[in-house]
């Protein structure tokens, strides 16, 4: 499923229903270029969970956990700096990617080996002046997510 992202509010509404859509326990990965808008989604994310906190990329602390006003922890992944996979062990990351926590990768490829399969994959590029936005859901979890999408009319 694809859609159009004129802008970077556009970006963040789109974050925000994914919040709406999604479970605990959902991971999810987000691919794209540097300023794809990644970081951007998961602010409009948390903000939609009542997080009115500042939302950077954890580019070098890795990960950033939330504790939202509204549903449960989010775990907030950036491993565009991570050498080796093997690192996400020394953080504690199997612990944090099994349980009721919401965890959101950016950059998951360089994961690989080491993460869990996702649940929704979503891609960001540059499109003209905006954004264009594919997601994919695996599982019925994922399926679910993308189901919940389209109910809110966004996909």
């Amino acid at each position: 499923m694809e859609r159009f992202l004129p802008d970077e509010a556009a970006t963040l509404a789109f974050g925000e229903h994914l919040a709406r859509a999604v479970s605990p326990g959902c991971r999810i990965w987000l691919h794209g270029d540097l300023g794809a808008g990644k970081t951007t989604l998961v602010r409009g994310f948390l903000q939609a969970l009542g997080y009115t906190g500042p939302v950077r990329s954890p580019t070098y602390t890795l990960v950033e956990t939330y504790e939202p006003a509204q549903g449960p922890a989010v775990h907030h992944f950036d491993l565009y700096r991570l050498a080796d996979p093997e690192e996400l062990e020394y953080l504690g990351a199997r612990d944090l990617l099994s349980g009721e926590a919401v965890t959101l990768v950016e950059w998951p490829e360089r994961g690989q080996g080491f993460l869990p399969g996702a649940d929704v994959e979503i891609y960001l590029s540059h499109r003209e002046a905006g954004r264009q936005v594919r997601i994919i859901g695996h599982g019925e979890r994922g399926l679910g997510v993308v189901r919940q999408l389209e109910r809110l009319c966004i996909l």
